[in-house]
């Protein structure tokens, strides 16, 4: 219980005092800072509580190695816009969304016209905010796209929100769209077309 803790802290206190050498004049100072510290608990804490271990509240979030994967044949690996994706990626592993949202702003504060940057915070705010496309993850991916309008990438991970959150036919605008900003030699190809068949076949809509 919280008295046991203190009295125990307050003996650890005194024996430490003891092993330093302070001297028993000056312990008068240290046993009033101890008294002022166990008042104020009494006051306003519960010391009647027993202990018991507390869990963190962040749940680990699965972060899809593919799409790391296709992200990096879309955008670059080895990049500094790459590294701060990493970095956030860590952070939705750990289960703080929230802090990955920060990491990703970071690096755009340092490099503003990153597509990539831009095209991550999207995608890591729709994540922070439930899986579905809010409006700050839509402005994001709507500034990717202005910075570079016939980059197939910020209208593939658009798409993939609105896939996320059950929003097919908003996604396959943007599917379609990115498909088409892909070149014919991109090794990618064959992926975006396999993604954008199977959501024509949900929509029930012709594949071209």
């Amino acid at each position: 219980m919280g008295y046991v803790s203190l009295v125990l802290l307050g003996a650890a206190a005194a024996a430490l005092l003891w092993r330093l050498g302070v001297a028993r004049s000056l312990w008068s100072m240290g046993i009033a800072a101890l008294m002022l510290g166990a008042a104020g608990y009494a006051l306003q804490g519960r010391p009647l509580l027993s202990g018991r271990p507390t869990r963190a509240n962040a749940q680990p979030l699965e972060v899809d190695a593919g799409l790391i994967d296709l992200r990096g044949d879309l955008f670059g690996r080895y990049t500094v816009d790459a590294a701060y994706l990493t970095w956030g990626d860590a952070m939705l592993r750990a289960g703080d969304a929230g802090a990955a949202v920060q990491v990703i702003l970071g690096g755009i504060r340092r490099y503003p016209g990153s597509v990539e940057l831009w095209t991550g915070l999207g995608t890591t705010l729709a994540i922070h905010d439930g899986n579905q496309m809010s409006p700050p993850a839509l402005l994001a991916f709507q500034r990717a796209i202005r910075l570079s309008p016939g980059h197939p990438g910020p209208p593939f991970f658009a798409g993939l929100v609105y896939v996320r959150a059950g929003r097919f036919a908003e996604a396959e605008p943007y599917w379609r769209r990115a498909l088409a900003l892909t070149l014919t030699n991109q090794p990618y190809r064959a992926q975006m077309q396999t993604r954008l068949a199977l959501l024509h076949a949900y929509l029930g809509q012709p594949s071209q």
